[in-house]
């Protein structure tokens, strides 16, 4: 695969952010029905180009590679994350959109929550799951760890996800343990975070480096 954003240094830099598509690539933010979005909103990133360096296929998996990346929406390349533009025409990545959580009819990334919850100040990591739910189809699950010596109740960062985001998702629960699964490379694994807050099997947990976080979870649910 090749790079979609880039920075370049005839532009001013914002933290977290990139400054300009990479040429060439058609770098576009879409809603679900593939249009685009305006600034400051929430979309998949797509290259509308095909492009010189993009991947013509998977190893003996051509069909898969087309399901994959070239069959949501027609001549648009698409592969799984939330993005959005700024006013200024500056781009930040959230996170997966094949995480993404929906609640009342209502969707959103993980990361979104998780940047509001961190926000706070008063926390070391966050995750933030959906969970099944009868009437809204999913509810918001939170599972924080705490900053070392910091006070905060589950109270405050419910209040703090409905101020940023609306009552449809006030969490059902807010559980705070010492650690959360994460592989080596410190990413946290919300797969294994769900698995282990509904009692499921976690699949396989090898590449984590702190597989005792799980039994926390499922201690504190």
């Amino acid at each position: 695969m090749m790079g979609i954003l880039a920075c370049c240094l005839l532009r001013p830099l914002k933290p977290c952010g990139f400054n300009t598509p990479v040429p060439g690539t058609g770098a576009d933010v879409v809603d679900e029905s593939g249009h685009t979005v305006p600034p400051n909103s929430v979309g998949e990133l797509v290259m509308r180009k095909h492009v010189m360096g993009l991947t013509q296929g998977l190893w003996n998996e051509d069909e898969r590679y087309i399901e994959n990346y070239w069959s949501t929406w027609p001549g648009i390349w698409h592969h799984g994350d939330f993005a959005s533009r700024d006013d200024d025409g500056h781009w930040y990545i959230w996170g997966r959109s094949d995480d993404t959580l929906k609640i009342a009819g209502k969707r959103t990334g993980p990361s979104e929550i998780e940047a509001l919850l961190m926000a706070t100040g008063k926390l070391a990591e966050a995750a933030a799951i959906g969970v099944p739910d009868p009437i809204k189809g999913s509810a918001l699950v939170l599972v924080c760890v705490p900053r070392s010596g910091v006070e905060v109740t589950a109270d405050e960062l419910s209040y703090t996800v409905v101020h940023g985001l609306g009552t449809p998702f006030k969490p059902r629960a807010v559980l705070f343990v010492p650690d959360l699964p994460k592989t080596r490379n410190l990413k946290i694994m919300r797969r294994v975070i769900r698995a282990a807050y509904l009692g499921d099997s976690p699949g396989d947990v090898s590449s984590l480096v702190n597989p005792e976080s799980i039994e926390e979870i499922r201690a504190r649910r």
